[in-house]
């Protein structure tokens, strides 16, 4: 099928740097909706209390355009091309320039260091994270998903043995709340990855976090170990900000892949309770 559309790159830019500005400032309204509506699950007076104020800040980040954390975070895009759309321009860096414009323009910190070791920092918040994937069509979508360092440093990845199966996951799943989740910013939305392989299960988890916030999977069986895993994170106590109580989790989103017969992955991402994220269909 020949090409049916043209999109500048100047375009892309552009979506970008305005996205960068909307996850950073405006909570997902189903997030404030759900931090609301925790206040009257919540037994601890302290946990009450913190969830209320987190419901003042969603608030005061859309009313004045300060953003909700000063950790404005690594910028993670998932970006899906249709197969018949053709990009004038480079769109990876494009997709870059975006990243350096938007935190520029809206005050964001700036987070990303050049190298692991060397730690010198970049000025401008690149490279982004990219994760592209051909579609169907002739549209550019955008996902953008900041992500702060105490959250992203709280997942983790672990190669189970089939033989582990629910069980295995689940106890891997909960071990890993119950030693991070105070440092993840509780209450939190958590993206489990099933499947795959080591490349891919941490993308699958982080993938995860994009549902709708609290939609079951559509699978019975997924649906029933995310009911499960929530009932058993919000039972270790650790609430909201840590201070003890009943919401240490606000959802668990389970996303599986086909995989090896001899493998078992499972990865776990811990998002903080500003759930920051922000998406374009251009």
């Amino acid at each position: 099928m020949p090409i049916t559309r043209t999109l500048n790159a100047a375009d892309i830019t552009a979506a970008v740097a305005a996205l960068c500005g909307q996850a950073a400032r405006v909570a997902p309204p189903e997030m404030r909706a759900a931090v609301a509506d925790a206040v009257a699950r919540e037994a601890s007076p302290a946990g009450q209390d913190v969830l209320r104020r987190l419901v003042e800040n969603y608030d005061v980040a859309a009313r004045t355009g300060l953003p909700m954390c000063q950790d404005t975070g690594l910028a993670i895009l998932l970006v899906e091309i249709g197969q018949d759309l053709h990009v004038e321009g480079d769109l990876e860096a494009a997709l870059h320039a975006g990243v350096a414009r938007g935190y520029a323009a809206h005050y964001l910190r700036k987070s990303v260091v050049n190298h692991p070791l060397r730690r010198v920092n970049t000025g401008d918040n690149t490279p982004a994270i990219l994760h592209l994937r051909v579609v169907p069509g002739d549209r550019l979508r955008l996902v953008l998903l900041p992500k702060g360092g105490g959250s992203e440093n709280a997942g983790a990845l672990q190669m189970l043995k089939p033989a582990d199966g629910a069980a295995g996951v689940m106890d891997f799943v909960v071990a890993r709340v119950s030693a991070e989740a105070v440092n993840a910013c509780p209450p939190l939305v958590i993206g489990v990855g099933i499947g795959g392989n080591f490349d891919t299960v941490a993308f699958l988890a982080k993938e995860a976090l994009l549902r709708p916030l609290g939609t079951p999977n559509p699978d019975p069986e997924d649906a029933a170990l995310e009911a499960e895993l929530l009932q058993r994170i919000n039972a270790l106590g650790i609430g909201p900000a840590g201070f003890g109580g009943t919401v240490t989790a606000l959802a668990v989103h389970v996303a599986t892949a086909p995989c090896h017969i001899a493998s078992l992955p499972c990865a776990v991402t811990l998002q903080c309770n500003a759930n920051r994220r922000a998406e374009v269909v251009l």
